[in-house]
Parts: structure tokens; C-alpha cells; sequence
């Protein structure tokens, strides 16, 4: 029988063994503990800071995380400016260890657009200087290759523009992401993306950025064939009066700002036309003027008939047509053939009073009705005499910018209420309940008026087929040394679409253009630019064409002589 022998510490050793198993339990309990104790302090600290901390306190936790500036975006989501981090390239003059005249070359190859002698200038000057501002990376790796010492490439937080030059005007430019704005957009609503409770959530704009594209790509067209100098643009939604799109030509990259101080509006790529440019715009304002006198009660049948057998002569001035009818007229004449004569005989009936109220009404002695801080004022008649109410009346002696035109053209098709023009994205419990500027009935007889000028007078190359256009042209002389320069003409199509149920105002205009064999006027330089963007936008829109709907003109058409004159 075998015998089992117990050696006397094997004992002791099973005891330590337990005894040592149980204390790294127990350390290893002890530091789960402690960490769940420290976690849940910094979940207690990071929701206590995100739900009391104040703004007003300093930057917070959380606001490491958020943009320096918050996103624009358009309607739909297009991003169209950001804040990222972002390479620049600068120079230490004193570490070179090149020629600076060679490497001035160097840098000229890889940046075309900047001068050798602007980076000669740099790289022999005493301080650190900035050769490059928001560089692309195969620029910093072209620079880089170069194996100058000298140069450093520090990461900026930069305020940039992944479209460039699209909406510039209306975007504006902020210097840098912490900065402040120094136009359109991001002046106007600077606190807005700097503000810590916000800058976490893009801005959006009211505009479309496929229909902005469309209507700066016709502008930039027809300003090439027709050999302007300037051309502008705007889509406005007539129900709620935010922005769809706008544009001035010239345009600017953001991305890439000059110095332009000092310079005039009209000299500056940087002026936005549309608000910052007052025009005498002509004809396009007769429609306003005849509403006025519809709603005053001077204008009570369209079949009512004024002499325009020969010029008028008033206080020492001759008002006459460009293509003299050389009779009496009736309304829809005046308006369909642009009759100055006629359109100064109604406002000569009707006295100063009904028109200052309506252009005081739709605003053109304020300020051009958006939140841009650069927007200009209407330039206002110093008196109103039997004169200035006549000219005034076809867009002469008054001068406002386009965007005035488009609000008031909205308020003339959309049943009579003037809205402001808002580059914000509305909700549909944001939109302005706006004021009654024309009745209800005068709005649905100039929508009829409009339409016919398209479809049978001066705006008939504005015709965008199945929707429904209606609109007057405007051409005007251009006011030079105290004088109308006959040689130099401002023309403006204004038009809505579509017209029997009317959403959307396009305004086109265009500075000192030739149209084709010379011709001038409104009718064949801008008209033609708001029918190729309706065409191309429409659709965009919403709105697609359909020739089995039209206003119904079939009470005025038997009013009108039969030769069609364009202005």
C-alpha cells in the first residue's frame, strides 16, 4: 500500500498563492472604481458646460470643435463658404540661402498670376513676409521642392470659397475665419456665424446655386456678344421676396482679394450693381405709373384713348416717342408700343400726389430693401412740378437700383404686396405679411398687360415659350456733365413668369451694351438674356412650360391698332 507524504509547506504556498490572487482582485476592483468615478465627473463637467456654461464667459470645451466661423450654404445644402485649415507660404528673408532675384522666378512659374518684382520685393525685405495666402497643396509641394530654408508653411484657419467667383457679390469676403466680414453676406450677418451657440450650424442663404450659375453664365454671354460694359441680374421669388439669384458683372474671386480702395463703385469688381448702382431705368417704369393711376381712379377703361398725335410740349422740355404712333392711343397701346407721350398725359391727369405715395410705398427714396450693409439709396427728385411727374413717370428723373425695380415689379404681379427682398431662406412662417402697395383687380390687369407686351409689343424676344412671360423693357440714356448722353444707354428687361400664376421675377440689365447690327434698346440686349434664363432655370424651379396655359388677353388684344413698334 503506497503511503502519501505531505511535504509541511506546500501548505503555506496554496495560502499565498489565494492570498495574492485576492489582492490583485482587489487593486484591479479599486482601479475600475476610480475610473468609473473619473468618467462619470467628466461626463458631469462636459453636460454641465454644454447646458450652462456662458458664452460670455470665454470659449468653452466644446467650442474647440466648432468652426472659427460658421458654413454658408445655399438653399439646399451647397456649401459656398467654409473655414478650414488651410497652408500659407511666407518667407524669413534673413534665412535664405538662394539668390533672391532666381528664386523670385522660381515662385513666378509656380504662381503665374503674381509679378517676379512682387516676390522679389518680399523675399529681399528685412521681416517675415507672406508669399502666399490659402495655397493648394501641389503648391506648397512645388514651393516646397525648391529646398529653400527660408521658407515656412504655416497652417492657417482660412475662410475659403470652393466655388469662387459664383455669388461672390453676394457672399461678400471675410479676411480670415476669425475676422470680420467685409461684405454681403458675411458682413451683414457677421454676428450670426461667429456667435459660439450657433457657429455649429451652416447659414442658408436664400439663393439656388444651379440657378445663380445659369444666370451668371446668359449675363456673362450676352455681355461678350453685345460688347457691354457691365451687366446684372436678379430672381426673385414675387411671394415671399427672398433672393434666388444675383448678379453683377464684373466679378471677383473671394478667394484671391486685391486692394481696391479708394475706387468708385462703378470702377470696383467689388460694387454689387444691384444694390449699389442707381439707374434711371425708362420704360420699365410705366407699368408702375399706369397701376398708380388704375388704383387712383384716373385710368378706368383700358379703351380710353390719349394724343400722342405729336411731341408734348411741357415748361420749356418735348416729351416724344422714339417710334411716334402719330394718333390717339388707348392703354394697351401705351404700354405695348411704350409710349412716353401717352404715359405722360396719365400721370399728368393723375397730379404728383398718387405717384410720390406709390414710389414712396415700394421704397425708392429708402435704401435698396435687403440686409446688405452696402446698399444704395434711391436718388429722389428735389421737387415734384407738373414736369417731374410726368418724366418720373417712364423712369426718367428718378433713379433707384435694380433690386428696387424687383421688389416693386413682385408687388405688381403677386396681388399687390410689397415685400423686402431677403437673402435668408425662409420658413413659411418667417415670409413678411408685407403691405398693400396695388388692389387686387390692378394687379390682374397689369399680369394681362404684361403678358401682352411680351407676346405682342417690345418684349416679345423675352418669349420663352410655355411659360408665360410677362414684362416691359426700359431703355435709358445715361445722365453725363448735366446732359442725357444719347450714345450711352442703360437697358432693363423686367418680367415675371409665370403669368398666370406668377412666382418668379427676373430682372436683366445691361450697361452700355450693342446688340446685333448695332441695334441698342432693351428689346434685343436684355430681353434676350431673361429668356434664355428662364428657359434654363424654370425647370429648376419648379415650373416647367406648358403652351396649353396662358393669362387670357382676349379682351385687350381687339384693342390694339396692329403695327407693333419696338422701343
Amino acid at each position: 500500500m503506497a503511503t502519501i507524504i505531505v511535504q509541511p509547506g506546500g501548505a503555506r504556498a496554496g495560502r499565498q498563492r489565494v492570498n495574492l490572487t485576492a489582492i490583485a482582485h482587489n487593486r484591479l476592483m479599486l482601479l475600475l472604481i476610480l475610473f468609473l468615478v473619473v468618467t462619470g465627473v467628466l461626463i458631469l463637467r462636459l453636460t454641465w458646460v454644454g447646458i450652462f456654461a456662458n458664452g460670455a464667459h470665454g470659449d468653452d470645451a466644446l467650442s474647440a470643435f466648432l468652426p472659427a466661423r460658421a458654413d454658408i450654404v445655399d438653399r439646399n445644402g451647397v456649401p459656398l463658404a467654409r473655414t478650414m485649415d488651410a497652408y500659407s507660404i511666407a518667407v524669413r528673408p534673413s534665412k535664405l540661402i538662394g539668390d533672391p532675384s532666381e528664386l523670385a522666378r522660381k515662385l513666378h512659374e509656380i504662381f503665374p498670376d503674381e509679378s517676379e518684382a512682387v516676390f522679389r520685393k518680399k523675399l529681399a525685405g528685412r521681416g517675415w513676409a507672406y508669399l502666399r495666402r490659402r495655397a493648394l497643396p501641389e503648391e506648397v509641394a512645388a514651393v516646397n521642392a525648391l529646398g529653400e530654408i527660408g521658407i515656412e508653411f504655416p497652417r492657417e484657419k482660412e475662410r475659403l470659397y470652393p466655388q469662387r467667383t459664383l455669388a461672390a457679390h453676394i457672399l461678400g469676403f471675410a479676411p480670415n475665419a476669425e475676422g470680420v466680414g467685409g461684405m454681403g453676406v458675411e458682413a451683414a450677418f457677421n454676428d450670426r456665424l461667429i456667435d459660439p451657440a450657433r457657429r455649429g450650424s451652416p447659414f442658408a442663404m436664400s439663393i439656388d446655386s444651379r440657378v445663380q450659375g445659369a444666370l451668371e453664365s446668359e449675363l456673362y454671354a450676352q455681355l461678350v456678344q453685345t460688347r457691354a460694359k457691365g451687366a446684372g441680374g436678379i430672381i426673385l421669388d414675387a411671394n415671399t421676396g427672398e433672393v434666388i439669384a444675383m448678379a453683377s458683372i464684373p466679378v471677383f474671386d473671394p478667394n484671391k482679394l486685391q486692394n481696391y480702395a479708394g475706387k468708385r463703385c462703378s470702377e470696383s469688381p467689388l460694387c454689387n450693381h444691384m444694390v449699389q448702382a442707381r439707374y434711371e431705368l425708362g420704360s420699365a417704369f410705366k407699368p408702375l405709373s399706369i397701376a398708380a393711376a388704375m388704383d387712383a381712379g384716373v385710368v378706368t377703361s383700358m379703351s380710353k384713348r390719349y394724343d400722342a398725335t405729336a411731341p408734348l410740349a411741357v415748361a420749356g422740355f418735348r416729351i416724344k416717342d422714339d417710334h411716334p404712333l402719330g394718333r390717339w392711343i388707348n392703354v394697351p397701346e401705351i404700354l405695348v408700343h411704350s409710349s412716353n407721350i401717352g404715359t405722360a398725359r396719365i400721370a399728368d391727369e393723375m397730379g404728383a400726389e398718387p405717384l410720390q405715395k406709390l414710389f414712396r410705398n415700394l421704397d425708392f427714396d429708402q435704401r435698396a430693401p435687403i440686409e446688405f450693409n452696402e446698399r444704395a439709396k434711391g436718388i429722389w427728385p428735389s421737387s415734384w412740378g407738373r414736369i417731374t411727374s410726368m418724366t418720373t413717370s417712364y423712369g426718367h428723373g428718378i433713379a433707384v437700383t435694380p433690386l428696387h425695380l424687383a421688389t416693386a415689379y413682385a408687388a405688381l404681379v403677386n396681388g399687390g404686396m410689397w415685400r423686402p427682398a431677403t437673402i435668408r431662406k425662409l420658413k413659411p412662417d418667417e415670409v413678411p405679411e408685407g403691405r398693400r402697395v396695388f388692389t387686387a383687380a390692378t394687379s390682374a390687369r397689369m399680369r394681362q398687360l404684361l403678358r401682352m407686351i411680351v407676346s405682342a409689343g417690345t418684349g416679345r424676344s423675352a418669349d420663352a415659350k410655355g411659360f408665360r412671360v410677362g414684362g416691359k423693357t426700359g431703355s435709358a440714356e445715361k445722365p453725363q456733365e448735366g446732359r442725357y448722353n444719347k450714345t450711352s444707354l442703360v437697358t432693363t428687361f423686367a418680367s415675371a413668369f409665370p403669368m398666370d400664376n406668377p412666382r418668379y421675377v427676373v430682372v436683366a440689365i445691361m450697361d452700355e451694351a450693342t446688340g446685333q447690327y448695332g441695334l441698342r434698346t432693351a428689346a434685343w440686349t436684355a430681353a434676350p438674356v431673361v429668356k434664355r434664363v428662364i428657359e434654363r432655370t424654370g425647370p429648376m424651379l419648379g415650373v416647367m412650360p406648358d403652351e396649353r396655359r396662358d393669362v387670357d388677353i382676349s379682351d385687350l388684344m381687339p384693342l390694339l391698332h396692329g403695327d407693333k413698334e419696338n422701343e
